[in-house]
């Protein structure tokens, strides 16, 4: 079916989508081979091609418009994405300025459920001196990681690792330790609020959302077993849902008794990143 960028921003829009001209503009870039200028200067010229109406398609299905770019921006750098991970979102970029303004010179990080390896490639890009472990459960991520690391050349320093982070990732990071910091955007949603998420997070995996009953299952394990992994004054930087700052500082509290907690925000005035520096020696 062919589209011009006013009735497809009027689709996209009857269809739930929250940012349909932003939308229209992207798909029929990419998928009519259109500049942004010429969309803008006739909006009613139409526009036609069998990958078009097969992206659109999709969309209105709510599959998340990342997947069905193949790709996405991130922190300056382009990922490739797939529905074996998670979107890579504005949010999770807090976490990686923090890093690279906090990490010591020559750092060794590990990101732990590295997904498609933003949070760790992303920082690699910005600190040539850093070198990142980047553990991930699943081969299918893992590889897509790889992937990302390479296409942002950072390979040389990201090393991936296959394991759970819930039964013996510790034991199989624990030879390659000391690091500096622990980075990680684990899963932080309560499993029963999965079922109010967007339709497009909905299609997203479910293991990289679902926290547990109450979200914190993955800050439980990293906190307590993961900890002495990291060097006296290292950092562990964990993205956390905007009402998990108090929790977190509890648990930090509880297996992390010496260290201190600072809560950062993001653009939107939310709760974000927790930073727990360890004490030094």
């Amino acid at each position: 079916m062919p589209y011009s960028y006013r009735t497809l921003t009027q689709k996209l829009a009857a269809a739930g989508i929250e940012e349909p001209s932003g939308e229209a503009a992207i798909l029929l870039e990419r998928f009519a081979s259109v500049g942004y200028a010429t969309l803008m200067a006739d909006r009613n010229r139409v526009y036609d091609s069998p990958g078009l109406e097969a992206a659109v398609g999709r969309r209105l299905n709510r599959e998340p418009l990342q997947y069905i770019l193949g790709e996405w921006d991130f922190f300056g750098c382009t990922f490739t994405v797939s529905p074996h991970c998670l979107v890579p979102r504005p949010d999770t970029e807090v976490l990686v300025e923090t890093a690279i303004h906090g990490l010591p010179q020559n750092a060794r990080i590990v990101d732990l459920c590295t997904g498609s390896g933003c949070i760790a490639v992303a920082t690699l890009v910005c600190r040539p001196d850093v070198t990142a472990d980047a553990l991930e459960l699943y081969p299918d991520t893992l590889a897509l990681a790889v992937e990302n690391a390479e296409r942002n050349r950072v390979s040389a320093r990201f090393t991936p690792i296959c394991a759970d982070l819930l039964n013996g990732g510790v034991l199989t990071l624990a030879p390659r330790a000391p690091y500096d910091a622990i980075l990680s955007n684990p899963p932080y949603i309560p499993t029963a609020d999965i079922q109010d998420l967007s339709p497009e997070v909905r299609q997203e995996p479910v293991a990289a959302l679902d926290g547990g009953a109450d979200g914190l299952t993955f800050y439980r394990a990293i906190l307590r077993d993961y900890g002495g992994l990291v060097r006296p004054g290292g950092l562990i930087l964990l993205e956390i849902g905007y009402d998990q700052g108090e929790a977190l500082r509890a648990l930090a509290s509880e297996y992390l008794p010496a260290a201190s907690v600072e809560i950062i925000r993001d653009l939107g005035g939310n709760n974000r990143v927790v930073k727990i520096t360890l004490p030094d020696l």
